[in-house]
């Protein structure tokens, strides 16, 4: 009886193993990009979920090498930052990979500001200088956000978890440098202050004066300022 027991129990484990299995092979594939609108004739494609593959017989060694990430990047704009990514589309043997990373370097007191990755967790680690770094959740169930923060110094690694709003903020008088690995080869970005006030054609001010409970004259002054994007 025990043996049959043992074996009853391997058995139904199989068999929740092999459900589990077909459940997650079952699944779409995580997007990459903004949206793919299908087409039914292929010829009028433009894109796939990623990249088109090379043929593996004429990948070379560089396909697969980034140089420059520790070159200082120029952080003389408005906003004090310079956010350098490598992914898939500068560095293409990252294609499939589900991975990428960049180097944020920081003027004194700059910011790197509020923003999300909508297809990938951040995991962020100081290199030199002192940051002032948090995010936001997303809607409790008992209403409101939970906003987590942290000061964190040179050798400190800290996690924003994927679609979640965050930012980082230089808060020494010295330049700061951080790299930054992100779970996708095309996390994306949206920062907060441009999409909503900078998107073309603008979002209708009676939306904004009454989402912000502002006047709309404070939101035409906002949506006439140059957003700058500091990922490049």
């Amino acid at each position: 009886m025990e043996k049959m027991g043992a074996h009853n129990i391997l058995a139904y484990m199989g068999m929740l193993f092999a459900i589990a299995s077909y459940v997650a092979y079952a699944t779409d594939p995580t997007q990459l990009q903004d949206f793919c609108v299908g087409v039914n004739d292929p010829k009028n494609a433009l894109f796939v979920n990623g990249l088109f593959c090379k043929n593996p017989m004429d990948a070379q060694p560089n396909d697969f090498l980034f140089k420059g990430l520790n070159i200082p990047r120029n952080t003389n704009n408005k906003l004090g930052s310079n956010v350098t990514l490598v992914s898939a589309a500068n560095l293409p043997g990252l294609n499939t990979l589900g991975i990428s990373m960049a180097r944020i370097d920081f003027a004194p007191y700059g910011l790197n500001p509020p923003h999300t990755h909508p297809r990938g967790t951040e995991i962020l680690t100081v290199i030199e200088g002192t940051l002032y770094v948090g995010f936001v959740t997303s809607n409790l169930p008992n209403g409101g956000n939970r906003l987590f923060t942290k000061v964190l110094n040179q050798g400190d690694v800290f996690v924003f978890p994927q679609g979640l709003i965050h930012f980082q903020f230089n808060v020494g008088k010295t330049p700061a440098v951080a790299i930054v690995g992100l779970s996708s080869q095309n996390p994306g970005v949206i920062t907060i202050a441009n999409a909503v006030f900078g998107s073309k054609p603008p979002i209708s001010v009676d939306v904004l004066s009454k989402a912000f409970q502002l006047d709309q004259k404070v939101i035409k002054y906002l949506e006439s300022q140059f957003w700058m994007d500091n990922n490049h």
